[in-house]
């Protein structure tokens, strides 16, 4: 039986800087026929990935879980990969796979890419690999990323979680105060102070209206409150009452660790001015969008200015470089030594390299042609769903897409938890794999169109779309 859906009156409308197409009805699915599909594509996996499996019964014996990170791992064993070139991987097994997962945005130039690789074999033939000391290579970035991100001043770091801890600390010692406000289910990285409620089960954090923040047990975090994304009325509440002992409000202005959750039109000036109101720093995690945002990142294409913005991913080019850095003002706590700031990798010259790079490839023009490939593979995806009645809906932003399994809008961390088919989820993923699309390992980030994907290559990931649909529907 077909279900409708009046989107149009019962959900906000989203900020239009975002893509979001929802379906007007929609035919729930069999999970018995989603469980069959599942078992069969798991049995093909096993077929079709021996090499893998014989890696990972190799590196368990000397890596947890076989992995470098444990967002790598999945059961029973993770595709592994041996080489990369352009919008594709070769795994151990020699399959040719399309990569839509590019490193969670990392190789958002495309792996290998030709001036990546150029500039840094020149720096390692005639500019060095570790100075520790002040360099004109680190400068000409600096001044590249300030005039692109419109930030004042910065540092560099060299992962996204050293830049957002250390924005908590320039916070800090700016405004005299200790505690946080973070978005309930936000990932920003392994600081502890941000460790709280990341995807947390539902049972353990209290009523919708008055979360409670959910604390590991290996986590020191301070004092920090949690707030529903989307929801005005629950940020004014916490800074009312505790305002007067928080340094900072620290979100991703489009959250891209649950999928994608576009903000409400109207919801980020909101946050701006209740931080203002309050004396709280509002900081911008773009570790995930930066450059996938478009040319200048999220912030300016939102038109809300944080106070401190943390980059990562996608300015290095596949090296390992972040930064931090925001405005004069604020940034003067680590010009006159309030909050100190300290990094033997920091401004590495081959990341620099690899920065520059980046900077002299990813252009207006070209972020908007990789944008225009996903926007072009979203409409045929929203074409598939809509034949099919699928309950689901496509979500871009910038060069990063997905398809998220509910037929109602995903605004914040509850709406995820408990509108999401996460099992349909699961098995369009591993479909994906099963016929040499890659697509962030778990079931909650998105695809990114790299400059070095095409219309050609998005069409792979489109039919595979939908030969899953015709399944799920047979």
């Amino acid at each position: 039986m077909s279900l409708t859906t009046d989107v149009a009156t019962t959900f906000p409308a989203h900020d239009p800087a975002g893509w979001r197409q929802l379906p007007t009805s929609y035919t729930p699915l069999n999970h018995a026929r989603v469980a069959e599909l599942m078992a069969k594509e798991w049995e093909r996996y096993s077929k079709t990935t021996p090499g893998s499996a014989d890696h990972a019964a190799r590196s368990t014996k000397t890596l947890p879980l076989g992995v470098t990170s444990s967002f790598q791992y999945w059961d029973p064993y993770p595709m592994a990969v041996k080489s990369a070139r352009g919008a594709y991987v070769t795994d151990c097994d020699g399959r040719q796979v399309l990569d839509l997962s590019m490193g969670f945005g990392a190789m958002l130039v495309g792996h290998l890419n030709p001036t990546v690789v150029a500039k840094v074999k020149e720096f390692l033939d005639d500019v060095g690999t570790l100075f520790v000391t002040p360099s004109p290579v680190s400068t000409e970035v600096a001044e590249q990323f300030k005039e692109r991100f419109g930030l004042d001043m910065l540092r560099f770091t060299n992962s996204g979680t050293e830049s957002t801890g250390y924005a908590v600390r320039t916070a800090r010692a700016y405004t005299g105060k200790k505690a946080i406000v973070k978005i309930e289910g936000g990932y920003h990285g392994g600081y502890d102070g941000l460790s709280v409620s990341v995807k947390p089960g539902i049972d353990e954090i209290g009523p919708a209206d008055n979360p409670i923040p959910q604390v590991p047990f290996d986590v020191e975090p301070g004092e920090v409150h949690c707030v529903a994304y989307n929801d005005l009325g629950q940020m004014e509440r916490v800074l009312a009452a505790h305002g007067d002992r928080v340094a900072c409000v620290v979100m991703e202005p489009v959250i891209e660790n649950l999928g994608i959750v576009l903000p409400d039109a109207g919801y980020l000036a909101g946050v701006r001015a209740l931080c203002d109101a309050h004396g709280v720093l509002l900081i911008f995690d773009e570790v995930k969008t930066g450059l996938t945002a478009g040319a200048h990142g999220a912030a300016a294409r939102l038109g809300v200015k944080p106070d401190l913005i943390t980059l990562a991913k996608s300015i290095g080019g596949g090296l390992p470089l972040a930064a931090f850095g925001g405005t004069a003002e604020v940034m003067q706590v680590v010009v006159d030594n309030r909050m100190a700031h300290f990094g033997t990798y920091n401004g590495n010259p081959l990341c620099m390299a690899a920065a520059m790079a980046v900077n002299e490839v990813a252009t207006p023009q070209a972020l908007a042609a990789a944008e225009q490939v996903n926007d072009n593979a979203m409409e045929a995806m929203d074409t598939i769903i809509r034949e099919y009645e699928l309950p689901a809906h496509t979500v871009g932003f910038g060069v990063k897409g997905a398809v998220t399994w509910s037929p109602t809008p995903i605004r914040n961390y509850r709406d995820y938890k408990l509108s999401t088919d996460f099992e349909v989820a699961e098995l369009g993923w591993l479909w994906g794999i099963n016929r040499g699309i890659l697509t962030p390992p778990g079931m909650d980030d998105q695809w990114l169109v790299s400059l070095a994907h095409t219309d050609a290559d998005m069409g792979k990931w489109v039919d595979a779309f939908g030969e899953l649909a015709k399944e799920l529907r047979a």
